[in-house]
């Protein structure tokens, strides 16, 4: 009985393989189906097992292929791998490129912020260790004077003096004593009902007595508050020279330029281009720069020029070799 079971199950399993020979397509199904019942036959015909169980004879065929791997050949797989990495490689290096230029200008801002601080300390600095003038030269050049023409300064002994307000009859002010604030409550505010005549002959005062914080403080309010009184190009010529008086160029540069680009017609014009040349002299700029300032000087107020003006340009010149 057993032998006969064994048999029916081995040719239903051979008959399951002719067919599934004949019928590619559901070969696998039918063979799992027939091996289960294969498995349950002999399960009834050999309850404990114990090795007994027959094996069939014929088993389908296993598969070689990679579950989620492509049909295509190896060669071309691995190429799309690669255009791929390649692709990848081109957007990261892209991204580095872009966060080392970004970085560039971060650094070039930081570096440009860190001068002008720099530039402001020590303007502060110069300002409250000053002591004493500086002969009444004017040594500063603007940040913002690269297309200007500017001129060297003539030597100190031979610069032009600066006329006092009013009509010219103003007395000395007095050597200030005492606290600060002492010495600028020493300083005689006038009060002719001209408030910028008044503030450029309090500003020359206190310029005068070396108080110089507070000189470009009234001298810088003329300037500004009435920009077409005759006084704001006086002002702004003698804020110029108060930086300079007190070891800041740069900034007395900057007033200097200001009054003579703002106010070319200014009385006070010829002047601060003249004190312009001097302060790049001060600044250690190249010597074309400094002609060139004489040069436009001489251009545009060659024939406004004072006699002692016209001898310091001449010095400056001969100085700076100009040709």
């Amino acid at each position: 009985m057993r032998f006969l079971l064994a048999a029916t199950a081995m040719a239903v399993v051979f008959g399951a393989a002719g067919t599934a020979q004949a019928q590619d397509s559901a070969i696998s199904g039918r063979v799992d189906r027939l091996e289960r019942e294969m498995r349950a036959v002999q399960r009834k015909v050999f309850p404990g097992g114990a090795g007994q169980t027959v094996e069939p004879q014929i088993t389908p065929e296993t598969s070689t292929t990679v579950p989620g791997m492509p049909s295509s050949s190896p060669l071309s797989d691995l190429t799309q791998r690669v255009t791929a990495l390649e692709e990848q490689q081109r957007t990261l290096t892209g991204q580095v490129e872009q966060g080392q230029y970004r970085l560039r200008q971060l650094e070039d801002a930081f570096a440009a912020y860190k001068r002008l601080a720099d530039n402001r300390l020590k303007a502060l600095e110069d300002r409250s260790t000053a002591t004493a003038a500086l002969g009444g030269e004017d040594t500063t050049v603007p940040a913002d004077t690269a297309g200007a023409v500017i001129r060297p300064p003539a030597p100190i002994g031979t610069r032009p003096s600066i006329p006092a307000p009013g009509a010219g009859t103003t007395p000395a002010a007095p050597k200030p004593t005492g606290t600060r604030a002492q010495q600028v409550a020493a300083i005689e505010k006038p009060a002719t009902g001209d408030p910028a005549e008044d503030g450029y002959t309090y500003g020359f005062r206190l310029w005068q007595a070396k108080l110089y914080p507070e000189a470009r403080r009234e001298l810088e309010t003329v300037a500004t508050k009435y920009p077409t009184h005759r006084r704001a190009s006086y002002s702004q010529n003698l804020l110029g020279r108060a930086y300079l008086d007190s070891g800041a160029p740069s900034l007395a540069a900057v007033a200097f330029y200001e009054n003579y680009k703002k106010n070319p017609k200014g009385e006070r014009a010829p002047d601060s281009l003249y004190y312009l040349a001097q302060a790049l002299i001060k600044l250690k700029k190249p010597a074309s720069e400094v002609c060139k300032v004489y040069t436009e000087l001489d251009q545009l107020y060659g024939d406004k020029l004072s006699t002692e003006m016209k001898a310091g340009v001449a010095e400056g010149r001969a100085s700076q070799k100009c040709k």
